[in-house]
């Protein structure tokens, strides 16, 4: 089997020669060229051909975003991944077509190098073999001219109730194709719980980004947070399981620590369980792109307790790793491509099917 075969870009020496030495260390892995310069680097690429590029975001020149924006295009069959500082950056990085993200060293709490390195190759690896999606620029709903209802318009929120709950998971690929789903949703859509999985720290920018974009209120769950219509919560990252819980005024979100639940905390399987436990046939669950398995279990415990559920189809996926789990489990109703998810959960609360 070949090696994959990787290009690193990052204007810090030290920085690419602790990349090169320890990734290198992967017999899978060659690295196949290491540049301070995008632009050196881009003149590079036909050249090297290389599988996956790690790519730093603030650089001399040319930055992370705008080589994505800009060189990438040009070479549709190599992946990106961004290693970068703290920064809300890294989302634009994902609109242009990056794969996944991690944090450069100090970019959040507790560094651990070897968790670090661990979480690179895993990253590099999973990038090799996804598919690359572009997505069309994005604009606050409130910055969008109205227009004239088609005859066959987009489905509107009438059938809904306050026991009514959106349960959404995610991970590789996963900030772009949440935003795909949620910008289509009025402001008077039922409550929407989202689990993405990525570093913490980055869970509160990525709410303040989906804020700017759609039509509900985003923000980053707290614990307590009461889940009402026209609030969308994002699970913090870290080391916090969220669960789902019902009192006589609603649903609000329980964080409490907790190990991890298949490979993941916040784990989707654990906010999907506790969905179905007290929403039954009143939830709509949503598992997009992502790898591994975490939610196919709580997807099929929302469907059997009589939840409708969505699997994203394998086409649209980034990774179709989570919705193939799901699917294969037998815990979904439908399976569609990512531009018709937004609409399905719609329609569950439009008084037709």
């Amino acid at each position: 089997m070949s090696k994959i075969r990787l290009m690193i870009i990052d204007d810090s020496l030290f920085f690419r020669t602790f990349l090169t030495r320890q990734v290198g260390k992967d017999p899978a892995i060659e690295i196949v060229g290491s540049f301070g310069d995008p632009i050196e680097a881009s003149n590079n690429i036909a050249a090297l051909r290389p599988d996956v590029i790690a790519l730093d975001m603030e650089m001399p020149r040319m930055r992370g975003d705008q080589f994505l924006k800009t060189v990438m295009p040009k070479h549709p069959s190599v992946k990106t991944i961004v290693i970068s500082a703290l920064s809300g950056n890294v989302f634009d990085a994902m609109h242009n077509g990056a794969i996944d993200f991690v944090g450069k060293p100090g970019s959040t709490p507790g560094f651990d190098e070897a968790k670090f390195i661990v979480e690179v190759i895993q990253k590099i690896k999973v990038a090799s073999t996804a598919h690359t999606h572009r997505y069309a620029d994005q604009k606050p709903v409130a910055a969008r001219p109205s227009a004239p209802a088609a005859p066959a318009a987009r489905p509107t929120v009438s059938g809904a109730s306050s026991k009514s709950i959106i349960a959404i998971g995610a991970s590789t690929g996963g900030t772009e194709a949440i935003i795909e789903v949620v910008k289509k949703f009025p402001a008077n859509t039922p409550g929407v719980i989202i689990v993405q999985h990525m570093p913490p720290v980055f869970t509160k920018m990525y709410a303040e980004r989906v804020d700017r974009i759609c039509a509900m209120k985003v923000s980053e769950a707290k614990n307590g947070d009461r889940i009402t219509t026209g609030t969308i919560l994002i699970a913090p990252g870290g080391e916090d399981q969220l669960y789902v819980r019902q009192d006589a005024s609603g649903y609000y979100v329980y964080l409490t620590p907790g190990v991890k639940v298949s490979g993941h905390c916040p784990s989707v399987d654990v906010m999907f369980e506790s969905v179905s436990q007290v929403a039954h046939k009143n939830a709509v669950g949503v598992l997009l792109t992502g790898m591994g398995a975490d939610g196919a279990k709580g997807l099929v415990e929302l469907k059997r307790n009589g939840a409708h559920t969505i699997g994203q189809d394998e086409a649209s996926c980034v990774v179709y790793g989570m919705p193939m789990e799901a699917y294969k489990r037998g815990g979904v109703s439908e399976q569609l491509s990512l531009t018709a998810i937004g609409d399905a959960v719609l329609r569950r609360f439009s008084g037709r099917r």
